[in-house]
């Protein structure tokens, strides 16, 4: 059912006035129209408007008569069902080919002074409220900015990001819910968004921490402070920390390649060097990161269990040279298990 915005003339006005109020246009916080119907329940493209005037805008659904010469009111078409609301009762009529002005005219309804006329089109049934409180609900378009996504990823590192995808303004339609009470609208509020055409923009951050840099080699005699469970901190002179989760006090020998039936080749697979200790691997597991120092303040610094050919609690740490091995002997050690 297509529903006409009709073009009244100066003689239908003054009629029109003594039906309806017609409040002053005031601007400041709160917004007064020259309010006669709020049309809802319709697309604009649902409404014709007869005459060479310019249309009123219908974005709000708002159509109304200014104190001019002219103004807008709906054709309704003959044979139409037309209910009619208010103050609780509810009254179904069958209209002419009259204006909705003409319609309430011609059954004796006369507004009081702040009553307002809300005109519902989504039904077959045309549905007139006449009521000093009325709230509907308004679809718009309107522009819409872009907004920014962060997206965590584990393979960068803290402190770095990217954008992976370019955020791109668009428009979206949205709802508003639209209160108007004795004549002034008292609030517009954003209920919902139906769709957009904007696209996210999305950021990726990194969350993983950077590898610690490998400490090895002899860093000097260690400042060592112990835990009630055992674990603690070596810290050095060059303000290097190493923890460790247990210290050992074991026996320290010393092999080098080529002797003794050393191989060149670790129980692990890797090249001997220094740094490298055989142990029992019931006692140390191969793979175990150390720091070792003798009780007599030998420092042989960082090592890594790779090697087996010794029993119990002793640690055979390789030299360059037979000479050296010979040197160190044998002598009570210190072993930090480090973290």
């Amino acid at each position: 059912m297509r529903h006409h915005l009709q073009r009244k003339s100066h003689g239908r006005l003054t009629a029109l006035f003594a039906l309806v109020t017609v409040l002053a246009a005031s601007f400041g916080a709160t917004t007064w129209s020259q309010a006669l119907y709020i049309v809802t329940g319709v697309e604009e493209a649902a409404i014709v408007l007869d005459g060479s005037q310019e249309a009123p805008d219908l974005g709000s659904r708002m159509v109304y008569t200014g104190s001019g010469r002219s103004g807008f009111d709906i054709m309704l078409t003959s044979g139409q069902t037309v209910r009619i609301e208010r103050d609780g009762q509810t009254e179904s009529v069958r209209c002419k080919t009259e204006t909705i002005s003409q319609l309430l005219h011609r059954m004796d309804i006369t507004l009081s002074p702040l009553e307002m006329v809300a005109v519902d089109l989504s039904e077959e049934e045309l549905v007139i409220s006449i009521s000093e409180d009325i709230t509907f609900y308004e679809e718009v378009s309107e522009p819409a900015s872009y907004e920014t996504v962060r997206v965590a990823n584990p393979d960068m590192l803290k402190g770095e990001e990217q954008v992976v995808q370019e955020g791109v303004d668009g428009v979206r339609t949205s709802v508003y819910e639209v209160v108007w009470s004795n004549g002034a609208q008292i609030s517009r509020q954003f209920v919902e968004e139906l769709d957009s055409t904007a696209v996210d923009e999305i950021i990726e951050y990194g969350t993983a921490s950077p590898e610690p840099e490998e400490v090895s080699g002899n860093l000097g005699t260690p400042t060592v402070a112990k835990n009630a469970d055992g674990s603690g901190t070596l810290t050095f002179a060059d303000g290097t920390t190493l923890r460790f989760s247990s210290a050992k006090a074991m026996t320290a020998t010393a092999y080098t390649a080529g002797h003794g039936g050393a191989d060149y080749t670790t129980a692990t697979g890797t090249l001997v060097d220094v740094g490298t200790v055989a142990v029992d691997r019931s006692v140390i597991p191969l793979g175990t990161k150390l720091y070792i120092v003798t009780n007599d303040g030998i420092v042989y610094g960082t090592a890594v269990a790779r090697d087996t050919g010794v029993r119990g609690n002793v640690i055979d740490l390789y030299y360059n040279t037979y000479r050296e091995c010979i040197e160190f002997g044998r002598r009570s050690c210190t072993v930090y298990i480090l973290e």
